[in-house]
């Protein structure tokens, strides 16, 4: 589960812009055009996730990058990353588009 007021605290129009910025080329729309399986929907990130679907995991993700994913820590700064965050958990639970 996410705590909504987090969610609220985080600027999510500005995760969509550093998303299409810097994600989406391998992330369009959600989708994973490197390993298909590993989408960012809920049940795909609830699975694959380190700890679950959560802010904190996908923090965690961006930051540090895992497998094949680039650690993106070096390239955008920690707001914009948590930005990023609640753009992914939010589109996650009401849909990407």
């Amino acid at each position: 589960a996410t705590d909504s007021a987090a969610v609220a605290a985080r600027d999510v129009d500005q995760g969509q812009k550093v998303f299409n910025a810097n994600c989406a080329t391998c992330h369009p729309g959600g989708q994973n055009v490197i390993i298909p399986e590993k989408v960012l929907e809920k049940e795909a990130l609830e699975q694959y996730l380190r700890r679950g679907r959560s802010e904190e995991s996908v923090i965690r993700q961006v930051t540090n990058g895992r497998n094949i994913m680039p650690a993106f820590g070096g390239r955008l700064d920690d707001e914009s990353i948590a930005n990023v965050a609640a753009y992914v958990i939010k589109s996650s639970e009401e849909g990407w588009n």
